[in-house]
């Protein structure tokens, strides 16, 4: 603890807001200030243990430049204002959109690090209230494809695969998914098991030489681009020798013969063509994943956030569809989420999908919604989804959307092609409202600013990637005039009059916990059954799994145990897409498809992405993260140990690819693309050869490198999924330049997958480490 006096602490109940492992710890507090952080070791998630971004991230909360007053925009220059002119100038530029434009003038594009009650407020206002369907989450750029993998598998969002099945599985397979740097206190689970006396085989899918692909079995390193026709290899593979449960596929599933009539023309030697991985490697993973006894599969950004993220995403879960693999102990799929509430954004929703994990199709769900709101059922009923982040900004460019909310997210950063993203933020004819902790990129350009209170600053519930809730109660006073997401969304329902059928206010919730009771009505009786849980259970020291029905407030560690699915056509939430065009099935043609309401198996042609490497771009450039920051670094970076360990922006480069560039350790490069530049220090690495990789965190906000240079989006392009509208940030092509020749290392990490390749450079440290108490 930091100089704190153990005898004055008191300990406030929490949950990692980092990353979406969902590690349980608690927060010291001496008088009204956090002085340190503790694992919960009753917790059935982290076992008490924590990670360098929950150790050392909770110090972003007391930085010097936390927002502390409304700001809004006077003569071009944000000003300091009150609570009241800043939310009447919000209400009054709403009502007047609504009058002359109506309700599509209005878009809000919210965070995956909210809590659940905030979200669920959100989505009632932005529904019910003002009647639009732009809603969506920056969840969108890290998590879209895994709700839609598996709605396109199961009828329905929710993760089939618990933590616990680490304990149990004899094979782990991770996708895309380098669990070491995103979810470290669950890759230590895995660790425990590789040091026990029957560990488990590690298959690893991903371009780098990450600590996962070190204690690998085997290690496939495709071309960025080429998931899918990996995935139909191993399939291929896995059905030509038998490796299946037939039994389970005839009783549970449909879609088999399309399965097996697309993957027989990828043998390991065309895959092996289109990936540039040895077929040998092929041929001895699918052997692996044929021949486990307990298969789990996670997957994440390197299949979400690459051409065809869908149809890969959907493979993995055909592996465990045609094996039998789901709902026993060390059996499941967890198709990973990258945000620590993205999974509540989409029960809420809050991101792209209505609330319950209702079907936007389905009539009687739009009218059941309706009448849970006591709204008419035609302000909820629009011609298609919710609309997609991607869409949200097009419509902003083409100036039809003419405000947009942006709370808890920096988008002048994270999203793809920033030229365009800053020109869009920046328009006359948008209104810009941004609701953060800190003075973002996006923040600087918006036309009111709404300080908000953060995690420990405020109470409420947020669920992990393996369905579990936890809650976290206030510890410590927003600083200033600071308020919680949920207070300032009830204030501007309030100043907005938001009424239901019966004149009623439509929201009727006044305090976090009423609003959870609110919730819980609204998800009864659906897959996200939260009846059974209270505040006083979720304080009982560790974490609950939904669903929780009432009868049943213990919650459910895994799905579909007795192979039932949410997939019935009048319960389902998608009638499900075509998977690699995008197009919707329809409800006829998903009750023709699934009558009986089975685990889909749905097939994919791959087909070679449009930006690929050629003579004028001969890289592959993918984007991602590192262990020490958490997206564009609005916290971390304020945490003097973790912006120690990862300062400023680096590109890694292999090897041989070093040697024919002329290109050494630490040499500044400048990296162009079709859509933009940047300049960044070389680390030359173990990654795959014709791939460079840029961490994305790095945008424009930086006390002590001002650089407006070095952000990864400026390379990427505006391009997402077909069926899940996930941006495409790691497929694209890029060629490097020289500029100067350097005089010491890339300020990269050296502890992960951007580990250098001799022990020339000095080993990364968190500077200034805390002291640890360890007698309380």
């Amino acid at each position: 603890m930091a100089g704190a006096d153990p005898a004055s602490v008191r300990w406030a109940q929490s949950a990692s807001i980092l990353h979406s492992n969902g590690d349980a710890l608690d927060i010291a507090v001496e008088g009204d200030r956090m002085v340190g952080v503790r694992g919960r070791a009753s917790d059935r998630v982290n076992r008490g243990r924590l990670d360098p971004k929950d150790l050392f991230g909770w110090q972003a909360n007391a930085a010097p430049d936390r927002l502390t007053r409304p700001l809004i925009r006077r003569d071009g220059h944000l000003v300091e204002t009150d609570w009241d002119t800043a939310l009447d100038h919000v209400a009054k530029r709403t009502r007047t959109l609504l009058r002359e434009q109506g309700p599509e003038a209005i878009g809000f594009y919210t965070s995956g690090q909210l809590f659940l009650e905030e979200y669920y407020t959100l989505g009632v206002i932005a529904h019910a209230g003002i009647g639009t369907n732009h809603v969506d989450g920056n969840t969108r750029l890290c998590t879209a494809t895994a709700a839609e993998a598996l709605k396109e598998s199961f009828g329905c969002d929710g993760q089939p695969g618990s933590y616990t099945d680490v304990d149990h599985a004899d094979v782990i397979a991770l996708f895309g998914h380098n669990v070491a740097e995103t979810q470290s206190i669950l890759w230590s689970r895995i660790l425990d098991r590789l040091a026990g006396g029957d560990p488990p085989q590690l298959i690893c899918v991903d371009p780098r030489p990450t600590p996962v692909a070190e204690h690998a079995l085997v290690h496939l390193a495709p071309l960025p681009g080429t998931n899918v026709a990996l995935m139909n290899a191993l399939l291929h593979e896995i059905l030509a020798h038998g490796w299946i449960d037939e039994q389970y596929i005839a009783v549970h599933t449909v879609g088999i013969d399309d399965l097996r009539a697309c993957v027989a023309d990828y043998s390991p030697e065309v895959a092996a063509r289109i990936c540039d991985v040895p077929a040998a490697d092929i041929r001895e993973a699918a052997r692996v994943l044929g021949t486990a006894r307990r298969l789990l599969s996670t997957v994440l950004q390197g299949f979400y956030q690459s051409h065809q993220a869908t149809a890969a995403a959907v493979q993995v879960n055909n592996v465990h569809l045609v094996r039998g693999m789901l709902g026993r102990p060390g059996c499941g799929v967890l198709q990973m989420n990258g945000q620590p509430t993205a999974q509540n954004t989409r029960e809420c929703g809050a991101d792209g999908d209505i609330a319950g994990f209702r079907n936007w199709a389905n009539a009687a769900h739009v009218q059941e919604l309706a009448d849970l709101w006591n709204v008419d059922a035609g302000r909820l009923s629009h011609d298609g989804p919710p609309t997609h982040a991607m869409q949200l900004f097009e419509l902003a460019e083409q100036g039809s959307l003419q405000m947009l909310w942006v709370s808890a997210t920096n988008p002048a950063v994270s999203l793809p092609e920033l030229r365009r993203i800053r020109s869009i933020l920046e328009r006359d004819s948008l209104f810009l409202v941004v609701q953060d902790i800190f003075l973002t990129e996006t923040a600087a350009v918006a036309d009111v600013v709404l300080p908000a209170a953060t995690w420990g600053e405020k109470t409420g519930t947020f669920t992990n990637a393996d369905r579990t809730i936890h809650l976290s109660d206030q510890a410590v006073t927003p600083p200033g005039e600071a308020r919680s997401d949920l207070e300032i969304l009830l204030d501007y329902a309030r100043r907005m009059d938001f009424r239901d059928r019966d004149g009623n206010p439509l929201v009727h919730w006044h305090d976090p916990e009423s609003a959870f009771r609110a919730w819980q009505a609204c998800s009864a009786g659906r897959p996200c059954d939260y009846t059974g849980l209270s505040y006083t259970l979720l304080r009982g020291g560790s974490g609950i799994q939904w669903p929780c029905p009432a009868d049943r407030p213990e919650g459910t560690e895994r799905l579909y145990a007795d192979g039932k699915f949410w997939s019935r056509p009048d319960y389902c939430e998608s009638y499900g897409k075509d998977i690699v065009t995008g197009e919707s099935l329809g409800e006829a043609a998903y009750r023709e498809l699934n009558p009986e309401g089975r685990a889909m198996i749905k097939a994919a042609e791959f087909h070679p992405a449009k930006e690929r490497p050629s003579a004028d771009f001969p890289f592959a450039l993918i984007t991602g993260r590192t262990l020490y920051h958490f997206h564009t670094r609005t916290k971390t970076a304020r945490a003097p140990q973790l912006q120690g360990a990862a300062p400023q922006v680096w590109v890694e480069i292999s090897i041989a690819d070093a040697q024919e560039w002329d290109i050494a350790e630490g040499d500044l490069i400048e990296v162009t693309t079709p859509h933009g530049e940047i300049r960044a220090r070389v680390r030359v690495s173990r990654i795959r050869r014709g791939v460079l990789f840029v961490p994305f965190h790095y945008g424009y906000w930086d006390a002590d490198d001002p650089a407006h240079d070095r952000a990864a989006n400026e390379l990427t392009p505006t391009a997402w999924d077909p069926a899940s509208k996930q941006p495409i940030f790691k497929t694209g092509a890029a060629r490097l330049r020289l500029l100067e020749r350097g005089t010491g290392p890339a300020p990269a990490p050296t502890t992960a997958a951007s580990a250098p390749v001799d022990g020339s450079v000095p080993p990364t440290v968190c500077a200034n480490a805390l002291v640890v108490d360890r007698s309380v």
